[in-house]
């Protein structure tokens, strides 16, 4: 398999993931994340399980999400996306290491729209 190739598969499992979970399926994030998953955004819990409780009670569990771009290598899916939760409007930047076909780490960066 080339690069090329496993990006575009880690895009797709991306994306697939990704649209579930905006229409409200949380069960898909322990399909995607391995069980030794790690995200180094500020303020998120360690470990999958906890970081999936800690996502299903924030409010992007139920906030409107509108991709903007979705960039992929052979190692790494890169997303930005406008967020609303209510009044708040947020773009979102999610960078997502892959390794055999799952996720293993996570780093965000957000900005608040006004």
């Amino acid at each position: 398999m080339t690069d090329i190739d496993e990006a575009e598969i880690n895009k797709a499992r991306f994306l697939e993931a990704f649209g579930r979970f905006a229409e409200g399926d949380t069960a898909v994030l322990f399909e995607i994340l391995r069980e030794d998953f790690l995200s180094h955004t500020p303020g998120a819990p360690a470990g999958r399980d906890a970081w999936i409780e800690f996502i299903k009670g924030s409010p992007i569990a139920t906030a409107e999400i509108e991709i903007e771009h979705v960039v992929a290598d052979a190692q790494f899916v890169v997303a930005h996306y406008a967020l609303t939760a209510g009044e708040v409007r947020e773009s979102v930047v999610d960078i997502w290491r892959f390794e055999a076909g799952l996720i293993v780490e996570h780093w965000s960066v957000t900005e608040l729209l006004v």
